[in-house]
């Protein structure tokens, strides 16, 4: 199904007294650039994490934000800094005495200085490890599946799109296939139109050598000639609608085929000396312009 690169995604997960939450959003890049912010000491479990994301993500500017909530008494160390608390209580009593006050120094007054006690997050064991690469591995599958929701809903929009307005070109392609064997015929019209009036206002009177306005009109038609151009457009049109279905990341292909079918027109332009074809041409420029801007957001 076709993806868009744009999308958004949030997964949580809980085990025990263990929270995880997992962030995806994407948007719009040239090749595949995923990053992974995790939680301080959590550094190790990227590389599982960028496993996990890289068989459902191929193209984008993707970043995952995972946080960690834990409530587990083994997590986590209080150390309590004698050194500061001694200076600390010591410096309290001197400003009883200075100031004459009855005021004791009681823990709650101690609690109060954030200096005295450090908060640190113990070293995780190997079963701690398991559990909380299990945590994180579930909160990132959640929000990966709404992130991927996501952008296949914008792909399938982004698919209709492109679908309508490849049919337009289909249409204006048929009328540049029916107007192009007229060109010719058209040029010698105007080849013996110019001709009669060359020799109306020279006062010449001499039948028309019709090798030579053969040979002219022949060398024009050759010239001018969009039959494999024309040919080589309806092809990409197919291969982009059949592209269109595929169950794979497609996005690089599209633009390919975008560039080749801009090629075409732009050649079918500059040799079909004709208005009706060049109306066309504008069509189908402004056409594919259009669907060259929606293939910019396909994964």
């Amino acid at each position: 199904m076709l993806r868009s690169m744009t999308g958004y995604g949030r997964g949580e997960s809980a085990i025990g007294d263990r929270k995880f939450t997992a962030e995806i959003k994407s948007v719009n890049h040239r090749y595949n650039d995923i990053t992974i912010k995790l939680p301080r000491g959590m550094a190790e479990f990227e590389d599982s994490v960028r496993k996990q994301l890289l068989k459902e993500i191929t193209r984008g500017k993707t970043d995952v934000y995972i946080s960690y909530e834990s409530y587990a008494r083994n997590d986590v160390t209080v150390k309590y800094n004698e050194q500061v608390a001694d200076a600390i209580v010591e410096q309290l009593v001197k400003m009883k005495k200075r100031f004459s006050t009855t005021d004791g120094v009681s823990l709650n007054i101690l609690t109060r200085f954030p200096e005295i006690f450090a908060v640190e997050r113990s070293a995780f064991g190997q079963e701690t490890k398991e559990i909380i690469l299990s945590g994180i591995t579930e909160a990132v599958k959640t929000a990966l599946d709404e992130f991927i929701h996501m952008r296949e809903a914008e792909g399938a929009a982004l698919k209709d799109d492109i679908a309508d307005k490849l049919f337009i070109i289909s249409e204006r392609l048929g009328t540049v296939r029916e107007r192009a064997p007229l060109v010719a015929a058209a040029f010698k019209e105007k080849l013996i139109q110019r001709i009669a009036e060359f020799k109306q206002n020279a006062g010449m009177d001499m039948p028309v050598d019709e090798n030579r306005l053969m040979t002219e009109v022949m060398f024009y038609a050759d010239k001018s000639c969009i039959d494999e151009e024309i040919t080589r457009l309806a092809s990409h049109v197919k291969q982009m609608g059949g592209i269109l279905t595929e169950n794979e990341s497609v996005g690089r292909k599209l633009d390919f085929l975008a560039q080749e079918m801009n090629r075409e027109i732009n050649t079918i332009g500059s040799k079909a000396n004709d208005i009706a074809i060049a109306a066309a041409v504008v069509d189908l420029k402004s056409e594919l312009e259009k669907i060259r801007e929606q293939i910019q957001n396909i994964e």
